[in-house]
């Protein structure tokens, strides 16, 4: 028998063979269909109109509300022409997303309400943090979460963590109203972050940023002061020249590297791309 016979033959009987009860063939799964292994979180369809996203790092989820109930409008304090919040609040990790939350209000028509840092042991020596955004067009809260979400995948490259503590680093060119919010940054200057845990490692990198260029201290903040929440960190804000402030904040990363490598640590980029 020719052999392109027999094939012919033996491919219609697999199509026998494959058809379902409907008496239809199984189509073959389109690649389009075939979902992919990584998926943005913020692409992904949600059922729950409040859900916006997630960034990849810190436990970070970004919700929306277009119409706060009024008792609760009352006692957030929020002012009475904006209807609308964003929420941005995580496990692990305040300066990333306070950091992103700066660039979110910078693109968007939303005010900052609030941030606070809670304690939470999940994050080890440090903080969680709660964002509220509000507007009032909902669309301006979603839009200011879903680029808080993104930048926080970016600001997460100079925080180094490692069994003992962390080290975590940030800078901006210019400050906005999270900043200000948050730490009293000046609007519109040059600032940055400086964070050590455990509390005593954070305290000799706030000496060497301090010592390395001609930067302003804006605030201090140690396990028992400054609003830290009693975490195991010393956190210092400064502010002054870009070129300035960029050196001081890289420096005070270096001596915090060394330290935590001297104890035996092997400190790491959360993301593997340092940012400053």
């Amino acid at each position: 028998m020719d052999d392109k016979l027999v094939e012919k033959i033996l491919k219609e009987v697999r199509k026998e063979i494959e058809k379902n009860d409907t008496g239809m063939v199984p189509s073959k799964p389109s690649s389009k269909n075939i979902k992919k292994e990584e998926v943005n979180a913020m692409n992904t369809p949600s059922p729950i109109t409040e859900f916006v996203g997630t960034a990849n790092y810190g436990d970070t989820v970004g919700l929306v509300i277009a119409n706060v109930d009024s008792m609760l409008h009352e006692k957030m304090g929020i002012d009475k022409k904006y209807r609308s919040i964003g929420i941005i609040s995580d496990r692990t990790g305040a300066g990333p997303q306070i950091m992103a939350a700066d660039e979110a209000v910078k693109a968007t028509n939303t005010e900052i309400v609030s941030i606070e840092l809670p304690r939470d042991t999940k994050g080890g020596a440090g903080h969680g943090a709660l964002i509220i955004f509000a507007s009032e067009d909902v669309s301006d809260s979603r839009r200011a979460v879903e680029v808080a979400l993104r930048d926080t995948n970016r600001t997460f490259g100079d925080v180094y963590g490692f069994d003992a503590g962390h080290v975590e680093l940030h800078y901006t060119a210019r400050a906005s109203y999270a900043l200000n919010k948050a730490f009293g940054a000046p609007i519109g200057k040059s600032f940055g972050i400086v964070v050590g845990a455990p509390a005593g490692l954070g305290v000799v990198m706030a000496d060497k940023a301090l010592k390395t260029a001609n930067v302003d201290l804006v605030s201090y903040a140690s396990p028992g002061n400054g609003g830290t929440s009693f975490t195991n960190e010393v956190i210092i804000t400064i502010t002054g020249d870009s070129g300035a402030v960029r050196q001081s904040v890289i420096a005070a990363r270096e001596v915090g590297l060394s330290i935590a490598k001297s104890m035996g640590q092997n400190p790491v980029s959360t993301t593997g791309k340092p940012y400053i």
